[in-house]
């Protein structure tokens, strides 16, 4: 019952509240397109990992319980709430990070279906990067903090006692949307210099959706600061290594990735599949995804045609205006629920090809 009270009582704030996600910053290959093999289903849960900056997660796994479609706010995952966990075993855990200003339900649709197949999944809620909270834009922490705070909750579901005995050894992923591909990037070895994205700005015209949102979201800037770059991340010439070796295989959807330096992206050893969005608005296709397929030459990557950047979310069930655009809305002939059956088969064989 706290359960259902505490996801409800989101789901009421972010109606009233007009959720406004923005999935980028300073976040194809055909498949078969069958449903998961399982008769399994995905249960919810929330769980909070305590600290001075508290992370909220929701838990999608595995469960034998019937699921049917909740409203949460905009989102309509097809979950049980609250169900009991399936006896069999987990085959793998999986670490979500949403774009920039989103929430742990951006990706419901992939949680849901790695749930049902197997998998224990874990969404982040970004502390000071989230729909309620975006004070964490313009530190010095920005790219050091967002993957620190996913090795967190790995660190608190490995110490469960609940879920730690569950995980197998080896087999755990991260999945990131935009600042979340970042993110995820960033765990798997890449090193960021954030200088880098004040000199990428200063020197193209053709990547507005990141250089105008790098700078933070308007609401926090002082008037003296319209004309900042994303150069007040971070002192000039640092450079930002977070990498965490448990993580073993990512999945980057559009990611945010003109801050890494070509040498790390060169030798980056973990599997990573990558799919970048052809009508890119917010981040530019050749600056990010480009610059990652162009130094990891072992990434499995792809342009998805007609995509915009908010192709890799779920479909909402109402507008989610931004400063990004439009989170619900699709490039005219795209259809975002129909290449979600596309996307959703590519990863779980993804996860399933290192695992065997």
């Amino acid at each position: 019952m706290i359960l259902l009270l505490t996801l409800l009582s989101l789901a009421l704030r972010w109606a009233a509240r007009h959720v406004r996600p923005v999935a980028a910053t300073a976040f194809v290959a055909l498949a078969a397109l069958a449903g998961p093999a399982s008769a399994q289903h995905a249960g919810l849960r929330t769980l909070v990992v305590p600290g001075d900056e508290p992370i909220n997660v929701a838990l999608f796994y595995p469960t034998v319980r019937s699921a049917g479609v909740v409203q949460l706010g905009p989102w309509r995952p097809v979950v049980g709430l609250g169900a009991p966990v399936s006896a069999e075993p987990l085959k793998g855990l999986i670490l979500v990070s949403h774009g920039t200003g989103g929430n742990e339900l951006a990706h419901h649709n992939l949680a849901t279906r790695l749930a049902a197949e197997g998998y224990l999944v874990a969404a982040v809620r970004h502390p000071g990067d989230n729909w309620q909270d975006r004070s964490m834009i313009t530190s010095s922490r920005y790219f050091g903090e967002r993957p620190r705070q996913v090795s967190r909750v790995l660190d608190a579901l490995l110490a469960s006692p609940e879920w730690g005995p569950r995980i197998p050894a080896g087999r755990i992923g991260a999945l990131g949307h935009s600042a979340g591909g970042y993110t995820v990037l960033a765990l798997a070895g890449a090193q960021a210099e954030p200088a880098r994205a004040a000199q990428h700005c200063r020197s193209v015209q053709d990547d507005p959706g990141f250089c105008g949102l790098a700078q933070g979201p308007k609401a926090l800037q002082p008037a003296a600061a319209n004309t900042a770059t994303p150069a007040n991340l971070v002192p000039d010439g640092a450079l930002v290594s977070v990498p965490d070796p448990r993580i073993r295989a990512v999945v980057a959807l559009a990611p945010m990735a003109v801050v890494f330096t070509p040498e790390s992206l060169n030798v980056v050893t973990v599997p990573v599949l990558l799919r970048v969005a052809e009508q890119d608005a917010v981040l530019t296709g050749k600056y990010h995804g480009g610059l990652v397929a162009a130094n990891l030459a072992t990434a499995q990557a792809a342009t998805v045609p007609g995509a915009g950047h908010f192709a890799f979310m779920a479909q909402p069930s109402q507008s989610l205006p931004s400063d990004a655009g439009d989170a619900a809305a699709n490039p005219a002939g795209f259809d975002r629920v129909a290449y979600h059956t596309v996307l959703e088969a590519q990863v779980v064989q993804f996860f399933a090809q290192q695992w065997r």
